[in-house]
């Protein structure tokens, strides 16, 4: 089941550190210290020679991780989240509020984005962020 779906209700969420933004006012960098406790955090995976990117939720052994933890994408590409089932109920969060997806725990599951504004998405799962479940896509025009 695909679904698309736009933050409804307004969330406060608070971040240290300071944000570049361009032109558009999307951010160009991640927060400091974004991917800190993130175990899985590697740099950047790229994606940027393809139109649709899967970034599996609960993508570690003990499904608490997005995976890849971070990506670079180009203009319009859709990035598809995908439950694989482990590590209980999930969402995906960004953190600027572009996007929400609903709770889901069932393997399968899918929640998609298209990535249209260059810059720098930061998201993360509301029950598990303090783990360091949280992940990033960086839109690079090319």
């Amino acid at each position: 089941m695909h679904r698309r779906a736009f933050l409804g209700a307004s969330i406060s969420v608070v971040f240290g550190g300071c944000i570049g933004s361009g032109d558009s006012g999307q951010a160009t960098t991640y927060n400091e210290g974004w991917f800190e406790n993130v175990d899985n955090y590697d740099g950047e995976v790229d994606r940027t020679d393809t139109s649709t990117v899967t970034v599996a939720v609960g993508g570690s052994d003990d499904g608490l991780a997005f995976e890849p933890a971070a990506i670079r994408v180009t203009p319009g590409t859709t990035v598809v989240w995908e439950w694989t089932g482990r590590g209980g109920r999930h969402n995906v969060v960004a953190a600027d509020e572009t996007f929400k997806s609903e709770f889901h725990d069932e393997g399968g599951t899918t929640f998609e984005y298209d990535f249209d504004t260059p810059g720098v998405y930061q998201y993360y799962c509301e029950p598990h962020e303090e783990l360091g479940m949280k992940g990033g896509v960086r839109v690079v025009e090319e």
